[in-house]
């Protein structure tokens, strides 16, 4: 069988002594990217000078741009150039292990519903450290509903992430580009759960993610400019969700509560947070009285259908590990507390 055809967008904007670093260990993996594509957003310092010399490179396309417009503008660039099946995207200031390639296609290949991967990382430079959602690889399922009601964020940095072809180009190109001059990884994992990407983690470190004193989002950088930051974010957001929902044509379901039940199903083994996210939709905007107290009833049956079965993610994936006493007090807990909230919404509603 042929590989799948695979791009790498590296965006940079004057990281002139970082991005050799970057573009050699996209080059360098064991398994090579058919394309590696790196967008320069009108660099100020050298970084045209240093990516110019791999321009010669056959598979190596370089992009210079002649203004600064932020990330979400080079993610758009990038992307209406490249012509893979996944594309993979690198902060030019991180760096991919020789063998991430490698491992996310085989992931691919393995889970041929997966349309969307990100992985632990290590971060190196000012800070050391290794960050795992879990220490095991995950199916996240669908997420649809999580994000357009709870605005759930179900990713991480910007060099962790692949998606396939068919899950961008719902998404990309975004025109708000003033909007995500910093951030644009946000477009990314919003704009793929709301158009249906099967998400999924991978548990082992395969990414490099530099700390250095220039790191605007990991030093907070524009939140100390910009106190508002975060209140201007969920404005941003809502646009952002407006567009891609109109871009492609969605809406919300029409029986919220049983679809939020047949989403959270996507999830072979949800832990408790994922019941209490969809117990928060469907009480807060399940519309319809009937149905919000059938959702809930179901949601609670299918919480302790899952407790009696032992179908939980650390029970089934981390070699049949049984819970500890504070993870079954911790379950049981939240169960009664789904069957406390169903009866008093039952007894103050019902006639």
């Amino acid at each position: 069988m042929d590989q799948i055809r695979t791009t790498c967008l590296i965006n940079n904007y004057n990281y002139a002594e970082f991005v050799s670093d970057a573009i050699n260990s996209a080059l360098n993996q064991t398994v090579k990217f058919d394309e590696i594509i790196i967008t320069d957003d009108a660099s100020t310092d050298n970084s045209a000078e240093v990516i110019a010399n791999f321009a010669q490179l056959d598979n190596v396309k370089c992009i210079f741009k002649e203004k600064n417009q932020g990330q979400l503008s080079s993610f758009n660039e990038g992307f209406l150039a490249a012509t893979g099946e996944i594309i993979f995207f690198l902060d030019a200031d991180d760096i991919y292990e020789p063998q991430y390639l490698e491992n996310a296609l085989n992931f691919y290949t393995r889970h041929t519903e997966c349309d969307f991967i990100f992985c632990a990382y290590k971060k190196f430079g000012a800070v050391e450290g290794i960050f795992q959602t879990d220490a095991v690889d995950l199916d996240l399922g669908y997420s649809v509903i999580r994000t357009l009601y709870n605005g759930e964020w179900i990713g991480s940095m910007t060099s962790t992430l692949s998606i396939r072809r068919e899950i961008i180009r719902k998404i990309l190109p975004i025109p708000y580009i003033e909007d995500w001059r910093v951030r644009a990884d946000d477009c990314l994992i919003w704009g793929a759960s709301l158009v249906g990407a099967k998400k999924f983690y991978m548990s082992k470190p395969l990414v490099r993610y530099r700390i250095h004193l220039n790191n605007q989002y990991y030093n907070n950088k524009f939140l100390d400019i910009d106190k508002n930051y975060e209140y201007k974010r969920l404005w941003k957001r809502n646009s952002l969700f407006n567009y891609i929902l109109q871009k492609n044509n969605l809406s919300s379901p029409f029986f919220l509560a049983l679809t939020s039940l047949k989403e959270l199903k996507t999830i072979p083994f949800p832990k408790h947070e994922d019941f209490i996210s969809y117990l928060k939709i469907i009480f807060l905007f399940e519309h319809s009285f009937f149905w919000k107290l059938k959702g809930m009833i179901f949601l609670f049956s299918y919480l302790l259908k899952t407790l009696i079965t032992g179908k939980s993610k650390k029970n089934v994936l981390i070699n049949n590990v049984s819970y500890s006493l504070a993870d079954k007090i911790k379950k049981h807990t939240i169960l009664i507390g789904i069957q406390n909230i169903t009866l008093l919404f039952y007894k103050t509603h019902a006639k």
